[in-house]
């Protein structure tokens, strides 16, 4: 997505002796010529590596690590891992191939570098990586799954190649166990029309972090899905590079955190290019006592970038006491030659209003808050346009409702024995 930035060199005024009168170094700021720190400023100029070593020590301090339990993800983020091939399952598919290339394939590093430290972790630790190629002219399907991975640390790496002027949509299942960290690079040539879904159904107590790249080509078009459902922590980051004239790029998320669970996006999207166009849209609901979520949404429209269409939402969907959702859109322009960029973040309570006029007419609670939520979430659900996969999504998104239906039932249920 981004290359390193080169390092940044502190210059000092030939007239070091004057200072302005009344100023004095912050206790932040790092006036001091011989210990400048520079901020970064712009999204794009973030460090990255795919050495591990070249990144500090992580603290939880960081812009990207602050609002990650990083106590529960140490073991992955500077650890030893597991980086041989593991077993997958996916049918042989015309117009689509799976295998297994070395570290050093010509696509590997195309469609972005890490930029932090669990991600340039896994990096420098698998031995093969997974290409996943479409081609051809007519449209296929693939899917990918993985359901046998146990839980030792783990990291992993997957290319997927869209080659010019093809159309494909591939389907990436994970579940049971995991304790893993991964990158999925994602590279789309000129006049490709790609589809990605990641469907993140994991154990209860499996962690997953995983950082996805892509590169989109001229012409060409990426629709990428992150569905979070199971898992204890999973923090999935996607970025797109739009980085020839007339790339489009859209992408979306549902998410449904429970109790004690932690679901993170930190999505970016960088305008390099001119008649670029782009579109965010996460949808999330949180119910049980210490369910929560992270989105945070960085869209940079450079220099280079005239004609720019681009706009990003997030909305949470609180069910109970006790969640947090954190929602961070984030917006930079560099250029005033733009066709339209917005965002906007959302997050509010179940609206009662809606359960009284469902309600009003003979629908009981449970069946109203199912309508309602439904509703909600199952828009971005449908806009993945592969009829199987959308009916078990929608299932699995009722099973979750379900499941905070018993939970109530038997908090209420203990409550009044306890009256």
């Amino acid at each position: 997505m981004s290359a390193t930035p080169a390092p940044t060199t502190a210059t000092t005024d030939s007239r070091d002796d004057l200072v302005q009168h009344g100023a004095k170094a912050h206790s932040d700021g790092g006036w001091d010529a011989s210990d400048r720190k520079v901020p970064v400023q712009t999204r794009s100029e973030r460090f990255a590596s795919t050495d591990p070593a070249a990144f500090p020590d992580v603290t939880g301090r960081e812009v990207d690590w602050k609002l990650s339990p990083v106590a529960n993800l140490r073991h992955l983020i500077d650890g030893p891992l597991d980086g041989s091939p593991y077993a997958y399952l996916a049918r042989e598919t015309p117009g689509a191939s799976v295998d297994w290339v070395s570290p050093s394939h010509e696509l590997v590093g195309r469609a972005g570098t890490p930029e932090d430290k669990a991600s340039a972790n896994a990096w420098s630790s698998v031995e093969n990586v997974l290409l996943i190629t479409v081609k051809g002219d007519e449209p296929t399907t693939i899917t990918v799954g993985r359901s046998g991975l146990d839980d030792q640390p783990r990291a992993g790496h997957t290319v997927i190649h869209a080659e010019a002027n093809s159309s494909g949509l591939v389907i990436l299942l994970n579940s049971g166990a995991a304790n893993l960290v991964e990158n999925v690079e994602i590279v789309v040539d000129e006049g490709a029309h790609l589809t990605i879904v990641s469907v993140q159904e994991w154990d209860d107590e499996a962690i997953h972090l995983g950082s996805h790249f892509s590169r989109v080509g001229r012409d060409a078009q990426l629709k990428h899905f992150v569905v979070s459902l199971g898992g204890k922590v999973v923090r999935i980051n996607p970025s797109a590079h739009l980085a020839e004239q007339g790339a489009d790029a859209d992408l979306n998320g549902v998410y449904f955190a429970d109790a004690g669970q932690h679901l993170e996006q930190q999505v970016y999207v960088n305008h390099d290019a001119p008649n670029t166009k782009s579109r965010v849209n996460y949808k999330g609901a949180l119910q049980g006592e210490g369910a929560r979520t992270v989105w945070i949404g960085d869209v940079l429209i450079g220099r280079t970038a005239p004609g720019t269409d681009s706009y990003e939402q997030n909305r949470n969907l609180v069910l109970s006491e006790g969640t947090r959702a954190d929602s961070i859109p984030n917006l930079e322009i560099e250029t005033g030659d733009i066709l339209g960029a917005g965002h906007a973040s959302a997050t509010g309570r179940f609206d009662d209003e809606h359960l009284f006029y469902l309600e009003s007419r003979g629908i009981p609670e449970d069946e109203a808050r199912r309508i309602v939520v439904l509703g909600f979430l199952s828009e971005i659900v449908q806009r993945i346009g592969e009829q199987g996969l959308q009916d078990r999504l929608i299932a699995a998104l009722e099973a979750e409702l379900a499941g905070g239906a018993a939970a109530r039932a038997e908090a209420d249920a203990n409550a009044a024995t306890t009256a």
